[in-house]
């Protein structure tokens, strides 16, 4: 139960600099079962970020959220791929072409290569956006409908799982049914502030309403203790998964 809890748990590395990551990972690498790169982190210091923590026993989410033409994201795909990166992602928003132009490309590179395939998700609607961001933009749906829509999309793409609110756990897995993955941000421990993002649950509830992992990271970072914090949190998964 302590490893499946882990692997549940992701943590993000939402910082701007190689050392800061490093340091990062050495502490929490024992209670965490992936790395989350992100763009700010991967921009500034590249694929050598990657290696450093695979390198101090760690895996990686690649959270780069590719969205081009199909051929360009297949590409980068690949390279990912070829990273050895755990999971990556792209965006739904990209449409159904992209995604069976990726899945094919990384299915080919694994197969032809022996590398193990990563696994591949797709982000729904970004868990800072509400339904105002998305009238914004043109899009005259709600968020409830269109997060399953693009799960939906992305699981007849071939893809493994979806990024997406915890939220709306339910309503995908009322749509794709339980052999498909959701990723979580926007999870925040009762702990924790909710800082900027908008559409937030506890670590228990997510668990429970049935998110395959959760992303993390200001309510460790910014804690006075944080290995204490990503104690408890793993604690809240652990009765989660028990219960």
């Amino acid at each position: 139960m302590k490893q499946e809890a882990k692997e549940r748990l992701i943590f993000a590395l939402d910082v701007d600099d190689f050392s800061a990551a490093e340091n990062w990972v050495e502490q929490l690498h024992e209670n965490v079962g992936l790395f989350k790169v992100g763009k700010q982190l991967f921009t500034r210091c590249g694929p050598e970020v990657v290696k450093m923590v695979q390198d101090r026993g760690g895996d990686v989410f690649l959270d780069l959220k590719y969205h081009d033409i199909p051929n360009t994201v297949a590409k980068a795909a690949v390279e990912a791929c070829k990273l050895g990166v755990k999971m990556f992602n792209v965006h739904a928003l990209g449409g159904a072409e992209m995604m069976r132009t990726t899945v094919a490309e990384v299915n080919a590179y694994c197969e032809a290569s022996g590398n193990a395939r990563p696994t591949m998700l797709a982000v729904t609607i970004l868990t800072s956006s509400t339904a105002e961001t998305l009238a914004g933009i043109g899009i005259d749906r709600s968020v409830e409908e269109m997060v399953p829509r693009l799960a939906k999309l992305a699981q007849d793409a071939g893809f493994d799982g979806v990024v997406a609110s915890p939220k709306e756990v339910g309503l995908i897995r009322a749509a794709c049914g339980d052999d498909f993955a959701i990723v979580t941000p926007g999870v925040r421990p009762t702990f924790a502030a909710m800082d900027d993002q908008k559409r937030v649950t506890t670590p228990t509830d997510a668990i429970s309403a049935g998110a395959t992992a959760l992303v993390i990271g200001r309510p460790i970072s910014a804690a006075k203790d944080p290995l204490a914090a990503a104690g408890k949190i793993l604690a809240e998964i652990k009765t989660a998964l028990a219960g």
